[in-house]
């Protein structure tokens, strides 16, 4: 697994001119726990180091999103919430006319000794020359309304078909 933070990480984001980190990342619930961890990001914010990285094309951005997780289900479950939340940034920035020249949403979790979740957190950096307040904004807004992390929060069945 590449690492996904940190100094010399193929994921350290590159300089930007006005980096937001909408929260510290110390693992609230999940402390203690293993955990499996995943990285979308563009622009500005993406990995300077491809290795590792898969690029998806993305309505939003010019260049793509970069992933940056390994390929177990529980690592593609946090990969949905992370791109999930990405995508909605784009999206209701555009609405909320927020300039993002670059977002990292780095997204992990744990689970229990019977493999139920112990829980998913997730960051987000934001590069932007947009004031703090609509960065905020628009933060608080993909928290409400990014499907990924509503529907999870829910709860959902899964039925496997015949």
């Amino acid at each position: 697994m590449p690492d996904l933070g940190g100094h010399g990480s193929p994921l350290t984001p590159r300089p930007a001119h006005k980096l937001r980190l909408a929260a510290p990342f110390p693992r609230g619930s999940l402390q203690g726990m293993d955990t499996y961890a995943a990285v979308c990001a563009s622009g500005t914010l993406r990995p300077a180091d491809k290795r590792g990285s898969t690029r998806f094309d993305h309505h939003w951005t010019d260049g793509g999103v970069d992933v940056v997780t390994d390929f177990t289900g529980a690592h593609l479950l946090h990969t949905a919430v992370a791109a999930c939340v990405l995508n909605d940034l784009y999206r209701e920035a555009q609405a909320l006319g927020v300039q993002l020249d670059g977002v990292r949403v780095q997204a992990e979790g744990g689970f229990n000794p019977d493999w139920s979740s112990g829980g998913i957190e997730y960051r987000v950096e934001v590069d932007s020359p947009s004031d703090q307040g609509s960065v905020d904004r628009l933060l608080a807004v993909v928290d409400e309304v990014a499907e990924i992390p509503k529907a999870l929060r829910a709860g959902t069945s899964v039925v496997r078909l015949r």
